[in-house]
């Protein structure tokens, strides 16, 4: 199984950049060498380039388009529309929360996220993080990362609820499949009050049309999901799927083409055994009266 272990992945844009450049330079017939003899570049700067480990600038893309003959305007400027972007992705709303994110390896996933049209989320044990309520998160964080300061835990409370905003909401928001075990409904976190609140919010949001929440009860037994947690990133074509890991202390993303087929398999057994939607919201809202008892 292929690992890539990084605190921040390239973003969406500089791995789209990355293969069009190579693309470019295959259909000019260049190797790495004779491109950085012709425009008087460092051969490796240009190598870290093309597998998207650094940026780049418009200058020296545009040099490197003169010399792979790219004269079509339109796309020369698609090709630079791919530098700015990537540029901007450098630049994220959560960068003010640098210090504590840093700390806890969290940037990483949030750089991926943002440059994702969709995720399919399983989780056996926690609400997934999109559909989080803040009292619930932050009981969770809290709870899981005991080494961190009250003003920590408050700042990635807010991380959380920016996230949700900024990914589930707006003109553009991304599709967000989550199937849980019914053990996530069951596990009060918090309190009786918190996870109340936390179901109302979930049935509400499986109501929106750009979210699916599904539920695998209890009585399934044994199924694919009980290797662990997962989210499978879709990014715009020509950007291949992630799969994203997460773990106390370094997370992984998948990317080996194998790896990610073997995780959509997985989520689609068990997007075929859950509950359906409908049914998802009926087991929530009779677990939320059993809190009432």
């Amino acid at each position: 199984m292929a690992l890539k272990r990084s605190l921040v992945p390239q973003s969406v844009y500089r791995r789209q950049l990355a293969a069009r450049l190579k693309e470019l330079r295959d259909a000019a017939g260049l190797t790495l060498a004779e491109v950085a003899e012709r425009i008087e570049v460092n051969q490796s700067s240009l190598s870290r380039i093309e597998t998207g480990d650094r940026g780049t600038s418009p200058v020296l893309v545009r040099a490197l388009l003169d010399c792979y003959g790219v004269e079509d305007p339109a796309q020369r400027a698609d090709v630079l529309d791919l530098v700015r972007a990537d540029k901007e992705q450098q630049k994220p709303w959560w960068r003010k929360y640098s210090t504590v994110l840093t700390a806890t390896r969290y940037d990483g996933y949030l750089a991926l996220e943002a440059g994702a049209t969709a995720l399919a989320n399983y989780q056996p044990m926690l609400v997934p993080g999109l559909l989080q309520t803040e009292d619930y998160a932050r009981a969770v964080i809290s709870q899981m990362r005991m080494e961190l300061s009250s003003p920590q835990v408050e700042a990635l409370v807010k991380v959380r609820m920016e996230r949700q905003n900024s990914r589930l909401d707006g003109e553009r928001p991304a599709k967000l499949w989550a199937i849980l075990d019914e053990a996530v409904l069951r596990r009060t976190v918090g309190s009786a009050d918190v996870m109340r609140e936390q179901l109302r919010k979930l049935a509400e949001a499986s109501e929106q049309p750009n979210i699916t929440v599904q539920l695998l009860p209890f009585a399934l037994g044994a199924h694919p999901g009980l290797y662990g947690p997962f989210v499978i990133l879709t990014f715009p074509d020509p950007t291949p799927n992630l799969v994203w890991l997460e773990n106390p202390k370094n997370s992984v993303y998948l990317e080996a083409a194998d790896d990610v087929d073997n995780y959509m398999e997985i989520f689609d057994q068990l997007r075929a055994c859950a509950l359906g939607p409908s049914e998802t919201r009926t087991r929530i809202a009779r677990i939320s009266k059993e809190l009432d008892q």
